[in-house]
């Protein structure tokens, strides 16, 4: 008889964790800052993704602890990044504006 699949239980701590990720951060805070106009904010937000996820995945993959590490058998938290890079775009597209005033 084959027992059910076991689905992995993450605390909430890992997922904020990700939402916190220092690259994407990074990324999402300056090309939010460099954007121009609002709609480039979500061109940011994918950019900062793709960045986080790929830096995240190579730190992992060398063997050096990561706050929300991405491989294979581990979860990406793709949601919670996602959202996380557009609030952090947002919020580098709106302080560069908060400052211009």
């Amino acid at each position: 008889m084959n027992a059910p699949p076991v689905v992995p239980v993450y605390p909430v701590s890992v997922w904020i964790l990700a939402g916190f990720d220092p690259v994407l951060i990074a990324v999402a805070v300056f090309l939010g800052w460099k954007a121009d106009q609002f709609g480039k904010v979500f061109i940011a937000a994918i950019a900062a993704l793709a960045v986080s996820v790929l830096v995240a995945w190579l730190v992992t993959r060398i063997g050096l602890p990561w706050p929300a590490p991405v491989a294979a058998d581990l979860p990406t938290f793709f949601p919670v990044r996602t959202v996380a890079a557009f609030l952090w775009a947002a919020a580098g597209y709106g302080a560069r504006r908060a400052l211009k005033r």
